[in-house]
């Protein structure tokens, strides 16, 4: 009997349009529900008198952002548990990542949110102005209840083990010293810049493949191409994930004049993205084709469109010139150097006299191993790097971490660095200490693009002087959401950062 509660939501319009026509007033209710507790069932019965029929809709699975483990139950058995109470009439699992949609399609008398809702202001994510302004548009009216207050993330942070023992132990030490206010605070103080992103553009050609077998006559895997996809990555990436939190982001970059190209990023950037593009004919845009194994995303090879070769003397020229005359009109200078060639010696010490904050990410990939060195860098205010970028130019592999990033601080004259450890966590150094932070999510989907996403944000960050103990932690929450996103399909949004850290932080 409770199952057949549970409606595709198409079709839930359809009853509750007819419903409606009966004069039955209609209330709903929208959320995770992850774990059911009796702050739900108070909500449910409080919401239900306020109405004839109660309906409640779910955030799928694929847009919780309360943090690592989470949702603990699947959108069907979280369904099933809430179509379970008496008060419910119908549940549908929502198909967006917030209920706007919902409430204009379900169109409700009445919309119902917890008494935690009350104080508007006191919602991270602000999403409730918007509820707010959808169910007004539908001539609905937003109502709150006033039972008892639990929260699922909050019984489940205190009595579900989701986390590992260390990251579990390291929360509870920065709960103990940070609130959320503070962590909030922090990302807000970035709304108000003004960034230059500089550095080699990269697009992403996912193509999607069924894996057949062998082939008889050759040991080579055989497989059927079913789509492609194409993300824009590189320094697009890092812009993108920018633009999230910050005012204004300039990009300077060159593109190989291909005219399908320059129609693509031009589809993909954010909004407040301004673009600074120079032709360089002299070599293509760098395409990376990743072939995946679509039933578990596995990677099966990848093919680059690539010339290996610094950028032609016209082009770098335009490239100086244009980050010397956006660089004092910025907070901050980011560079995402992934060794395909835009970043030159002359553009190096360019970047080098600039009088901001000037942030570096010096990557090492198949195409530029060994030679693409964080040490080409004098005097960068920033650094971010994973294990293996610290320790290639330093020809160190069993060196203890902190004394690489000793060696590396001292060669490059920055002084503060963080270094991504992978399943490890990362170590943020800044004015001579040391900040280790364990890693929150095991659930990795794709960890390309991760670096640059975490990168982007602790840049900011760094840029805003904030707490050297609060930097790592964000950027850990940020690598955390980013993996979960195959490829660049995605950025890191505001919104659901501050989601994922609230859920830590409960």
């Amino acid at each position: 009997m409770s199952k057949s509660k549970i409606v595709e939501i198409e079709k839930l319009a359809e009853i509750l349009e007819k419903e409606k026509r009966k004069g039955r007033k209609i209330v709903q209710c929208h959320g995770c529900f992850d774990l059911l507790h009796p702050g739900h069932i108070k909500h449910f019965e409080a919401a239900r008198k306020m109405g004839d029929i109660l309906v409640v809709t779910l955030t799928p699975d694929r847009y919780v952002n309360k943090g690592p483990g989470r949702p603990v139950y699947n959108e069907r058995l979280r369904a099933e548990t809430i179509s379970s109470i008496g008060v419910v009439d119908y549940v549908a699992i929502n198909k967006w990542p917030d209920a706007e949609k919902t409430i204009k399609l379900l169109k409700p008398s009445y919309y119902v949110k917890g008494q935690e809702y009350k104080s508007r202001e006191d919602d991270i994510t602000g999403k409730i102005y918007d509820e707010e302004a959808a169910v007004k548009s539908v001539g609905g009216e937003m109502r709150f209840t006033e039972e008892v207050t639990f929260t699922s993330t909050g019984l489940i942070n205190q009595f579900f083990q989701v986390l590992s023992n260390e990251a579990d132990g390291y929360l509870k030490q920065f709960r103990a010293g940070h609130t959320m206010e503070e962590v909030s605070e922090a990302i807000d103080r970035l709304g108000d810049m003004q960034v230059l992103v500089a550095g080699d553009i990269i697009i992403d050609d996912y193509t999607f493949c069924k894996a057949m077998g062998m082939t008889i006559k050759s040991p080579i895997i055989s497989a059927r191409e079913l789509r492609t996809e194409r993300y824009a990555g590189g320094v697009l990436a890092v812009a993108n994930h920018v633009s999230n939190f910050v005012k204004k982001v300039h990009l300077v970059a060159t593109w190989g004049g291909e005219p399908e190209i320059l129609g693509f990023i031009k589809s993909s950037i954010s909004p407040n993205v301004e673009l600074h593009l120079i032709e360089n004919r002299d070599a293509p845009t760098v395409v990376k084709r990743r072939f995946i194994e679509q039933f578990n995303n596995q990677k099966m090879l990848e093919i680059s469109k690539i010339k290996d070769d610094y950028i032609s003397s016209g082009p770098e020229a335009k490239v100086m010139a244009a980050i010397i005359k956006l660089a004092p009109k910025c907070d901050a200078t980011l560079v995402a150097d992934f060794g395909h060639g835009f970043i030159t010696p002359k553009i190096v010490k360019t970047l080098g006299s600039l009088k901001n904050f000037v942030a570096v990410n010096v990557q090492t990939n198949s195409a530029n191993y060994g030679f693409n060195m964080v040490t080409k860098y004098s005097g960068p205010d920033y650094l971010c790097l994973d294990e293996r970028e610290l320790r290639l130019p330093l020809n160190d592999r069993f060196s203890p971490v902190e004394d690489c990033i000793n060696r590396i601080s001292k060669a490059t004259k920055c002084g503060s660095i963080n270094v991504t450890l992978g399943k490890s966590g990362s170590l943020y150094y800044c004015k001579g200490k040391f900040n280790f932070v364990p890693v929150f999510s095991s659930d990795v989907v794709d960890s390309v693009g991760a670096g640059d996403a975490v990168f982007s944000i602790t840049a900011l960050l760094a840029a805003k002087n904030v707490d050297p103990s609060v930097i790592p932690f964000i950027g850990n929450c940020v690598g955390g959401l980013k993996v979960r996103i195959l490829g660049n399909k995605d950025s890191v949004h505001k919104v659901n950062l501050m989601k994922f850290m609230g859920g830590l932080l409960k």
